[in-house]
């Protein structure tokens, strides 16, 4: 008789305890949803319009307000600029009460880890992740008609690349590629984002790109692939896609020289793990991040989201915040040695 008095009492104890969880929950939702009712959040684009980056933050941006309590406005401002820093940089002015959020680029995030000390203000690390919509398999690509016809040929040819500044996968990945492997990449920076990159090669202006997947490509220009206007040279990444592969596009960490090198490349390259991520200032209150977050996931799970997508031919495969949050903190992580060499290579090319 006592054992089946103390099993209820336990019983009891445990189903209060969950419906004041629930209860807790519920508020919170409720606390969220007043807080946002008949506001609008800001959406800082670390690119300019028309880029690969630019298509996926306002696709998230239609369909984010519907699931977050209260159901704000989402208003897409453009912030091209440092590789998504100035959005960043913007960011840190906006209140950090949840009505403020930047859609960034990834090399944005790992750049402070080879920076000079005291070159970027803002620590990447204490940013609240959202999430990120995709992971990114990027690509260096040249023309048809480029002396270059395979990666291989790059060692002993010069191709003569477009880029945006440094942080970006434009910059960022030709760069380490020439410093570590010995590639003869002409890097040609300025550009605002992919948009104009591509409409200078489509100019012959430049050769070539390196650091842009197939799905920022496809967004912009699907009938190079379509058409052989372009060729892929070779996937800048150490896993890879297993379709790419499969098709014969290389490994560049394949062509590293040593153990070291190809670990230094796996950290430049570790930003295509969180293609495009959104982040909110620090400080913002704990209940409104874990809305934000849960919102950020559903959005991108919607049927209707999931068919515009498809139509635009973007990729959507979403790492949640609390994922993202973690493998920041192991990339920050890194031994100094391996980043030492990554900071390294992360300079430009000198003259040739």
């Amino acid at each position: 008789m006592g054992k089946r008095l103390g099993s209820r009492v336990l019983r009891l104890i445990a189903s209060a305890a969950c419906a004041a969880s629930i209860t807790t929950s519920a508020l919170a939702q409720q606390d969220v949803a007043a807080f946002y009712k008949g506001r609008q959040i800001s959406m800082l684009i670390g690119s300019a319009a028309g880029g690969g980056y630019d298509a996926y933050a306002r696709l998230v941006a239609r369909h984010l307000d519907k699931y977050i309590p209260g159901h704000p406005a989402i208003l897409p401002v453009n912030m091209p600029g440092a590789g998504g820093s100035t959005a960043v940089a913007h960011l840190y002015t906006l209140p950090d009460d949840g009505t403020a959020m930047a859609a960034i680029q990834p090399g944005s995030i790992t750049k402070p880890l080879y920076a000079e000390a005291g070159k970027i203000k803002y620590d990447y690390a204490q940013l609240v992740y959202l999430g990120s919509a995709n992971t990114e398999v990027d690509l260096c690509w040249a023309r048809a008609d480029a002396p270059v016809k395979s990666y291989q040929d790059a060692f002993s040819k010069e191709l003569i690349l477009g880029a945006s500044g440094e942080g970006d996968s434009t910059h960022d990945f030709a760069t380490a590629e020439d410093n570590i492997l010995g590639t003869r990449f002409r890097i040609i920076t300025g550009y605002s984002g992919t948009r104009d990159v591509l409409l200078a090669l489509d100019r012959d202006e430049v050769q070539g790109v390196c650091g842009l997947g197939l799905p920022g490509m496809m967004a912009q220009r699907p009938d190079w692939v379509g058409n052989g206007f372009v060729r892929m040279l070779a996937q800048n990444n150490a896993i890879g896609s297993p379709k790419l592969t499969r098709l014969g596009v290389p490994l560049t960490a394949d062509f590293a020289r040593t153990a070291q090198d190809r670990q230094a490349l796996e950290l430049i390259y570790a930003q295509q793990q969180f293609g495009r991520p959104f982040v909110l200032p620090p400080g913002v209150p704990p209940e409104r991040i874990a809305a934000l977050r849960q919102a950020f996931m559903d959005a991108l799970q919607d049927p209707d989201l999931a068919a515009e997508a498809d139509r635009m031919k973007l990729d959507i495969s979403p790492l949640s915040g609390q994922d993202l949050q973690a493998l920041i903190g192991r990339i920050y992580g890194t031994p100094a040695a391996i980043i030492e060499r990554a900071r390294s290579a992360l300079v430009y090319s000198a003259p040739r």
